[in-house]
């Protein structure tokens, strides 16, 4: 482009403007060139949602919220019972570190049994080998371990260890804070828009 532009010097007031035409013209196509190519691959952005879409759309997330609330809550205050300073009773901590174990699986069950399979229908997230599921299991692996050992510590088969259930719980603590924040995000309003219609949002089963 540059030696087009001298060579335009060296010949006459005509042949000049002549091939700064080309030039120009050159310029001109690439610039639209590039602005085609930019908006071509740029994602398709929604319109806003109003406040009554955005509380259909986002209805699935806060009913998720509500329970994945209960469970840190329970989760933090069985951790905070396994420091060497808790003032938690042992059998204080094994009742609710069992609580908990419970509270969990059936959280999954339910999901896996009736959400899954209506949100699977369009959302990947949500089907076998999807980040639900995946991250599921590695939860169970920590729950395989951690109700075992308080159910022993209740019968009296084995004494408490504070610094044993914490390990259990670091074991999957990772995952566990992971998914609770995964699965709100994934039903969240601007994303729910994405698969559904407003008319199938009313008619989830759940």
């Amino acid at each position: 482009m540059t030696f087009l532009v001298h060579l335009n010097i060296s010949y006459s007031s005509g042949r000049r403007n002549s091939l700064t035409f080309l030039v120009e013209l050159h310029c001109e196509a690439e610039t639209t060139m590039s602005t085609s190519s930019a908006a071509a691959s740029a994602p398709d952005v929604l319109p806003p949602l109003s406040a009554a879409d955005f509380r259909l759309y986002n209805r699935l997330a806060e009913d998720m919220e509500f329970y994945h609330s209960m469970l840190r809550s329970t989760w933090d205050q069985l951790y905070a019972g396994t420091a060497p300073s808790s003032r938690l009773k042992p059998t204080q901590l094994i009742n609710l570190g069992l609580r908990f174990c419970q509270h969990l699986e059936g959280h999954h069950n339910i999901e896996e049994a009736h959400w899954f399979p209506v949100l699977g229908k369009k959302m990947e997230g949500f089907r076998n080998k999807g980040f639900a599921k995946e991250q599921h299991k590695e939860m169970h692996k920590g729950l395989e371990r951690l109700n075992p050992y308080l159910t022993e510590c209740r019968r009296g088969d084995r004494e408490l260890r504070r610094e044993e259930v914490r390990e259990i719980m670091d074991s999957f603590a990772k995952v566990l804070w992971t998914h609770l924040d995964d699965e709100v995000k994934e039903l969240g309003a601007n994303n729910m828009r994405k698969y559904w219609s407003k008319e199938e949002m009313t008619r989830f089963p759940f």
